[in-house]
This record gives C-alpha cells, sequence and structure tokens, in this order.
C-alpha cells in the first residue's frame, strides 16, 4: 500500500490523535507494513515488546493460555492498535496475538516512535496523558479477564 494509505490509517488511530500530518507521515515513513494469512502467530505472551502494531485490515485475537485451555481477550480490527505501551518502555507481551483473517499490520518501532517524539516535545506531552488513560483501560481489561478465568 502507498505512503498515503498508511498515513491515513495512522490518523485513525486514538493513541496519535492530535498528530500533524508530518508526525503521521514520519511514523509512517519508518513503519514497517505486513500482510499475514488467517492463523498466524504475530506474537507470543511473555515475548519482549519493542514495538506496536496497527491493524490496517482483517482481525487479529488477543488471548492467554493456561492449562492448554486458550482465553481470548479481546479482538482487534482496522484502526486498533495492540502493545502501545512498548512504544514508550521496554516491557513483555501480556497477551498472544494471532491473525483471525488475511491482515495487513502497521509494525511502528519504538526507536521510531521515539524520533518523533524528540522532535515534537509538546506532541509527546500530549501523549503523555493519553497513554496513561489507554492503560488504565487496558488493566481493568485484563482484570476483567482475569476474574472469568479464576471462576
Amino acid at each position: 500500500m502507498a505512503l498515503d494509505d498508511d498515513i491515513r490509517i495512522l490518523s485513525g488511530v486514538s493513541l496519535f490523535e492530535g498528530f500533524t500530518r508530518e508526525q503521521l507521515r514520519l511514523m509512517a515513513f519508518g513503519a514497517e507494513s505486513m500482510t499475514l494469512s488467517a492463523g498466524r502467530d504475530i506474537y507470543g505472551e511473555g515475548a519482549f515488546a519493542d514495538c506496536a502494531f496497527i491493524v490496517a485490515s482483517g482481525k487479529v485475537v488477543l488471548f492467554t493460555e493456561h492449562d492448554d485451555k486458550r482465553q481470548i481477550i479481546e479482538t482487534l480490527g482496522p484502526g486498533q492498535i495492540m502493545g502501545e505501551f512498548a512504544l514508550i518502555a521496554e516491557g513483555r507481551r501480556m497477551t498472544s496475538a494471532m491473525t483471525e483473517s488475511e491482515t495487513r499490520l502497521i509494525r511502528v518501532s519504538r526507536s521510531t516512535f521515539h524520533r518523533i517524539l524528540e522532535e515534537f516535545p509538546e506532541t509527546a506531552m500530549r501523549l503523555h496523558q493519553r497513554i496513561s488513560k489507554n492503560l488504565q483501560a487496558m488493566i481493568a481489561r485484563m482484570e476483567e479477564a482475569a476474574s472469568r478465568l479464576i471462576r
């Protein structure tokens, strides 16, 4: 797909709300686009996280596995992001991710993201607030899933 298509997709991601077209262009230019067939693993629970993935098309399932039992946490579609925490800090994946259908992903590395924030500190301040809010929502979803597993 063309760079302009990736910019359009990135502009619809809530985490990047308020980014200028130039900032989105820099991110898209540094990103990697990939298309995976249905049933392909994207990453596993506990894996080192150094990037985020934006679903450009298709569907992705986030899940955990315990005692050979798969618990689906969430299904993501176009315009949704997974692994956003990896853009700001080192860590491990809290879930596994697998394509449910043929899926096109945009992979944004932490280093690309940091370069943009260093060049545009006002965007970094706004983003800090947005990430805090998104992390709180993610923790709430994980706690809800954990309570279902305990039952």
